[in-house]
């Protein structure tokens, strides 16, 4: 049957190093992370674009930057765009208005990953497919004005700000299991973060850390979803 198999759970570092086996589970729902699995970002980009209006250097902007509790709370909608760019200018010395910072915040989309694309098209004809991304306001536009095919690759997509919760939270993990009437032990989980791989296996979900799209590949293939 279509997504039964004897569960071999990716193990990032941190975790035990040999594999963890389960009983037979069924897979009933697929859930992949956005930025760097089906959409290449590059935050040096953004860090590009940004020296450009600080009187900073760009080391300067690395080291500033940081995905730091006024970043959590704007992928939580708790701080919207006005908010997190007058904390960015400060932080950054940007002598910018929101506008040209969100256009050098934007640049961090690369483009799309096509072979995961590839992919996800093909399972999604056996098993719903799901997206789960931090992800803001901005950025969601930005992306979803410039990558429609990933968009409608999938069910649903699932949006920290949206939602109020983001990953690792174990909150979003449940709240997404509710909505998609999946019990968490049925959701396999694909995501380029040790940090969000490690919260989902200790909630139960079966997960996939990519680090490559033949990551993806390899887990559907052995699943017998491909």
């Amino acid at each position: 049957m279509i997504g039964t198999f004897n569960l071999l759970i990716y193990q990032p570092t941190g975790l035990k190093k040999e594999p963890l086996i389960s009983k037979q589970t069924t897979v009933e729902a697929l859930i992949f992370d956005l930025g760097g699995v089906l959409i290449d970002i590059d935050f040096e980009q953004v860090f590009k674009r940004w020296v450009k209006l600080s009187e900073l250097t760009i080391s300067e902007i690395r080291q500033r930057f940081s995905m730091d509790e006024a970043y959590k709370k704007h992928e939580r909608g708790e701080f919207n765009a006005e908010q997190y760019f007058s904390y960015l200018r400060e932080l950054l010395h940007l002598k910018a208005n929101d506008g040209e910072i969100a256009r050098g915040w934007n640049s961090i989309f690369v483009g799309e990953i096509p072979a995961t694309m590839d992919y996800i098209y093909s399972a999604k004809a056996h098993l719903p497919c799901y997206a789960f991304t931090n992800s803001n306001p901005t950025h969601q536009a930005s992306w979803g004005a410039a990558y429609p095919n990933v968009v409608q690759a999938f069910d649903q997509i699932f949006v920290s700000s949206d939602m109020g919760l983001r990953k690792p939270e174990p909150a979003a993990f449940s709240a997404i299991s509710t909505a998609i009437g999946v019990r968490l032990e049925g959701m396999l989980f694909f995501d380029d973060t040790v940090e969000n791989i490690v919260a989902a296996q200790a909630m139960g979900i079966q997960t996939v850390l990519v680090k490559q799209p033949s990551d993806i590949k390899q887990a559907l293939i052995s699943r017998e979803i491909l």
